[in-house]
């Protein structure tokens, strides 16, 4: 009775479940998108249908295809094929695929494929469990992860995979995504509410087909024809490709720093909006622009680090999102100032010749003078301040043997310019 209810329920799920399972590729000809990695005559492509893939972690934002890429793999591949989740999966669970992997290479040489969901969430330990399986060719790891792997996943492990990164689908190949969802759905899409839905999905096909059989649902309960406004009622906000912690963070904010330095304040707030929008900490956001100020501006516009400083207080007093204002202001500023990293590279440059040759002696001259028996020393002898006598100063300061060094080089540009070291 219960393999009746069960075979039932198969049956019956390929109707209940969502558009986008039911819809889900079986070959690598019916799979959208990613043609950078699978296209004719690959490498990737051509392992696969050689029945010889490698160990893989797939990589990419979600709704790109990686889970769908390891089932055709399953489909395609003469191997046992086993699927465990890194949300839910433990180091015994690992162990037991191991061992029935060898169990089934021992009695009929039969290849396992491992699919791990989630890989980024395995801890070290559990990565640790993997890696003799992996490594003796044991098993075919193919895992996949929104998260950057190089990050996320051990380094021993990772040097045994081949990373492959998958890209978001274009808005052309959602749109033929959008087109096999309609025909399984039996309903005609007019093109402007496959507009809608391609500019709602961000290059996720899951997305597109879950707002497409949603938005027809609405329409069909209100008895009317599909519709742009069933879209914008079905996906009220577009999916935000922005993640605190891993690969989005990094990008978008090297590209938040780059824009301003590269002078674009256009670009430069299109990424602090960027941040704004997928939760980026806005203090982090201030101390990039305040480092920013000096290692990119410096004294070629000193009102810059005032600025950004300005920025990072006002922060803290007013808060978001009022302060999404300031923020702006700072890097449109910053944008927008004259550049010069002259500054950085004095410092740079000093610190090295410190490390390199030890702190050395300040001239006698400069030395501390205050307290007695300092004169005996020579401390201060010979040390005549410009206040006293501007045609008389001192000028050598740097320790004996660096005399005439140069570390703050003038870069010309704003008010760094003239023949001293401060700007006129």
């Amino acid at each position: 009775m219960t393999d009746l209810f069960s075979d039932a329920a198969s049956a019956r799920q390929s109707q209940t479940a969502p558009l986008p399972q039911r819809i889900r590729p079986r070959s690598l000809d019916e799979l959208v998108g990613q043609r950078h990695v699978l296209a004719e005559g690959s490498a990737l492509r051509l392992a696969i249908e050689g029945d010889r893939p490698p160990s893989m972690i797939l990589y990419g934002p979600p709704g790109v295809g990686k889970t769908t890429l390891a089932r055709i793999v399953a489909e395609t591949t003469g191997a046992e094929f086993e699927e465990l989740s890194a949300v839910s999966a433990r180091v015994d669970d690992v162990r037991g695929v191991l061992q029935r992997a060898r169990d089934r290479l021992g009695a009929n040489g039969i290849r396992t494929i491992l699919f791990l969901d989630e890989i980024h969430r395995f801890n070290k330990g559990q990565q640790d469990a993997l890696l003799p399986g992996v490594e003796s060719g044991l098993l075919t790891l193919i895992g996949a992860t929104t998260e950057n792997p190089y990050f996320e996943v051990n380094a021993a492990l990772l040097s045994r995979c081949a990373v492959i990164e998958l890209e978001p689908l274009s808005d052309e190949e959602v749109a033929s995504v959008v087109g096999r969802g309609a025909a399984e759905l039996g309903i005609d899409v007019l093109d402007d509410v496959v507009e809608a839905i391609v500019r709602k999905a961000g290059g996720d096909a899951r997305s597109a087909l879950g707002t497409l059989e949603l938005s027809w649902q609405t329409a069909s309960a209100e008895g009317a024809p599909l519709e742009a406004r069933h879209v914008a009622d079905a996906a009220r906000k577009r999916p935000l490709r922005y993640d605190r912690a891993g690969d989005q963070h990094y990008d978008i904010v090297s590209a938040f720093i780059k824009s301003m330095r590269g002078s674009d304040p256009n670009a430069a707030v299109y990424y602090l909006a960027a941040m704004l929008e997928g939760g980026e900490d806005a203090r982090f956001i201030a101390r990039r622009m305040v480092i920013l100020a000096s290692d990119d501006i410096g004294n070629a516009d000193p009102r810059a680090l005032l600025v950004a400083v300005a920025a990072a207080q006002a922060l803290e007093h007013v808060g978001l999102p009022e302060a999404q204002l300031n923020l702006s202001q700072a890097a449109i500023y910053l944008a927008n100032a004259p550049k010069s990293n002259a500054s950085a590279k004095a410092i740079w440059e000093a610190r090295t010749e410190v490390r390199e040759r030890g702190i050395q002696p300040p001239p006698p001259a400069l030395g501390d003078a205050h307290y007695a028996g300092a004169r005996t020393r020579g401390h201060g002898e010979g040390y005549v301040s410009p206040h006293d006598d501007s045609t008389r100063a001192t000028s050598t300061y740097l320790p004996g043997g660096l005399e005439g060094r140069t570390y703050y080089v003038l870069s010309g540009n704003g008010e760094e310019t003239g023949d001293g070291s401060r700007n006129g």
